[in-house]
């Protein structure tokens, strides 16, 4: 993966703020998402979101953090935490990998995002980090 400049200060911030270390970052006009090693999500959101406020104070963005894992599905899970996630199917369809992810169907609607942003932004970094090319949410 390449970063740009700013995602580099981005990375660096978040690193100075929370004392985690950072595996990615994706950057979006309007959000940030840091990925952070496995063990560190809770110490990267801070006491009552603390660190994740003062991130977004400082860049004026949205903060997802998302803990990473090397298993597949748990990462699927982590990615949407948020939204209350009951389960995580994998199946091959054709000769792409595909993620059903079945959340609380409260909070289906911004799982997927307004003209389905978050989903996008899930799928990029699902992808980025394992096989995984397509997903949706059921």
């Amino acid at each position: 993966m390449k970063y740009n400049s700013d995602t580099l200060r981005y990375i660096s911030l978040f690193e100075n703020v929370t004392h985690c270390q950072v595996k990615d970052c994706l950057e979006t006009p309007d959000k940030l998402v840091f990925v952070v090693m496995p063990g560190q999500a809770q110490r990267a959101v801070g006491g009552k979101g603390a660190n994740a406020i003062k991130m977004k104070q400082l860049t004026g963005k949205d903060i997802q953090i998302i803990e990473f894992s090397d298993e597949p599905v748990q990462f699927v899970k982590n990615v949407f935490h948020n939204y209350g996630v009951r389960d995580v199917v994998l199946e091959e369809r054709g000769n792409i990998i595909h993620a059903t992810v079945t959340v609380d169907p409260a909070v289906k609607g911004r799982a997927i995002g307004k003209d389905g942003k978050n989903l996008r932004i899930a799928r990029d970094i699902v992808n980025r980090h394992h096989n995984i090319q397509s997903v949706s949410v059921a």
